[in-house]
């Protein structure tokens, strides 16, 4: 029976079509032979073409390998790794993380299944999927082996093909930033679905069996947001590491600051306003430290957003920058709407020691600087700085302004350059899972007492946890607390406070 096809090319008839549960991947014909036998039990066994709960389960242990690697782990292991194609070398590292033996007979035999993955078969790929499950069964005794290897096999499967694509797309791009490579040429561009049952999408009716083909690239191309999958969107969970393998590949340098956003748990940043409290909490072994530009302002008199600290934040950091640890900078709006000013900032900034700046589209008044304007800062601090992290910040949510702007701010801000994206004051968790499905960058949140904990956060996809302003405001109140409780009579009471000496040890830079 021969059902009309449906193509959508149009970014939110694309949107919707992916949102619809009833538009579900096109399934693969039933197999009736043995278990890891061929292409064809294969693809009926993976998460990639399947939906519902038969989705779910399948995805869940590559969600659970993918978890156990660090993207920037991926990155340098490329990097260090024997030549060949980028296939070859993409498979053999995953495999090789993933702890899969013989990495190398693994990446041979899945490039001879990957030619037949996505559609028809031969004896060739055919007996590579039976040596695949023969070599990577662990316990043949578990009933579950044959599918948890399937997606095993799958996932290295689509991490071939998709991140040899991305890396084909980014070589002919130069240095363009890769969250636009990733919208101007996606590495999947088209994708099919089937109509489970009959359904209302951009104003057509698809009856139940209806093929609707989607136009991911013409969609991307014309719109700025990326696209998500699924309802709820959900994150590719090897996104991460397919673009740590790319910029490998590509050869792009990595800083150890960027590195950071690339780990397994989040990087928490606590934010110090002098050199005492960064040393202080360097000293504690945080990985890196951040400024707080409330902090700064406090601590010298003045009033923070109004591009009134620009002396005093270059003067921290160059006092920072005499440590041995990490730090970036809390810089406001760079102090000025003049673009080669904010740059020169940047530069300053940085050759004093910085790892990173955060720039924010939050304005004094209380509204929000152009969307362009303050994409023209961060392409001009990259191309003057390229070793810079940059952190674009918009305070959409932080203002309780335009925030159904937010994805598009931080898109257009990913396709400036920057490395990461900071929205202070979102803590809704299904908000926050929406962006992350469509974010290439890191995305940097504002830790909330009352919010999502860190771990919670992490299972979010959020990559970076600011304290801001929290160590100063609480550092003010115990020292206030301490001083009214001695006049009153009553004892200093919570933390001890540091020695003489130990306060005259972090003071020595």
């Amino acid at each position: 029976m021969s059902h009309t096809t449906h193509r959508f090319a149009r970014y939110a008839d694309v949107r919707a079509a992916l949102a619809d549960p009833a538009l579900v991947p096109e399934l693969p014909e039933a197999d009736d032979g043995p278990a890891g036998a061929s292409v064809a039990w294969l693809r009926a066994s993976v998460a990639r073409f399947s939906s519902g709960e038969p989705h779910r389960r399948r995805r869940a242990p590559v969600e659970a390998e993918l978890a156990r690697l660090e993207p920037a782990a991926l990155r340098e292991a490329v990097i260090a790794g024997a030549g060949g194609d980028v296939r070859t070398r993409v498979v053999r590292t995953l495999a090789e993380a993933l702890g899969m033996p013989g990495p190398a007979e693994v990446a041979e035999a899945v490039l001879v299944v990957a030619g037949a993955y996505f559609g028809g078969g031969d004896a060739t790929a055919d007996e590579a999927v039976a040596r695949l499950v023969a070599h990577l069964t662990r316990d043949p005794a578990d009933e579950a082996a044959p599918e948890t290897v399937a997606n095993r096999i799958g996932l290295l499967v689509q991490a071939c093909d998709a991140t040899a694509a991305l890396v084909a797309a980014a070589a002919d791009s130069g240095d363009v930033p890769q969250a636009r490579v990733l919208r101007e040429n996606p590495p999947v561009r088209t994708m099919r679905r089937v109509a489970a049952g009959a359904t209302h999408v951009a104003d057509r009716e698809i009856a139940e069996g209806g093929v609707v083909l989607l136009d991911l690239a013409a969609a991307g191309f014309a719109h700025p947001v990326p696209l998500t999958f699924g309802a709820p969107p959900r994150v590719c969970p090897g996104r991460a590491h397919a673009l740590a393998l790319a910029d490998g590949l590509r050869g792009r340098p990595s800083t150890p600051f960027a590195r950071l956003h690339q780990q397994a748990a989040p990087l928490l940043l606590p934010n110090a306003w002098d050199h005492a409290s960064a040393a202080a909490l360097a000293a504690q072994g945080f990985q890196a430290i951040g400024t707080t530009s409330l902090g700064v302002a406090a601590a010298t008199g003045l009033p923070d957003g109004v591009a009134a600290t620009a002396a005093a934040t270059v003067a921290l950091a160059r006092s920072l920058g005499q440590g041995s640890f990490l730090f970036t900078v809390d810089a406001e709006g760079g102090f000025s709407d003049d673009v080669e000013e904010v740059a020169e900032l940047a530069r300053t900034l940085h050759e004093a020691g910085a790892a990173g700046i955060n720039l924010e589209d939050g304005r004094p008044d209380g509204t929000l600087a152009p969307v362009e304007l303050h994409a023209a800062k961060i392409a001009a601090v990259k191309a003057a700085v390229p070793a810079l992290f940059v952190n674009a910040r918009t305070d959409t949510h932080w203002l309780g302004r335009q925030e159904g702007e937010t994805s598009t701010r931080l898109a257009l801000y990913e396709q400036a350059g920057a490395d990461g994206v900071f929205v202070p004051g979102l803590s809704d968790p299904a908000d926050i899972a929406e962006l992350t499905a469509g974010l290439v960058t890191p995305l940097n949140l504002l830790y909330a007492p009352t919010g999502p904990s860190l771990a919670e956060l992490a299972a979010l996809g959020v990559r970076r946890v600011s304290l801001g302003s929290l160590l100063y405001r609480r550092a003010l109140a115990a020292a206030v607390d301490t001083a009214t409780g001695i006049r009153d009579g009553r004892p200093p009471a919570g933390t001890d406070a540091l020695s003489y000496a130990e306060v005259q040890r972090l003071a020595v830079r």
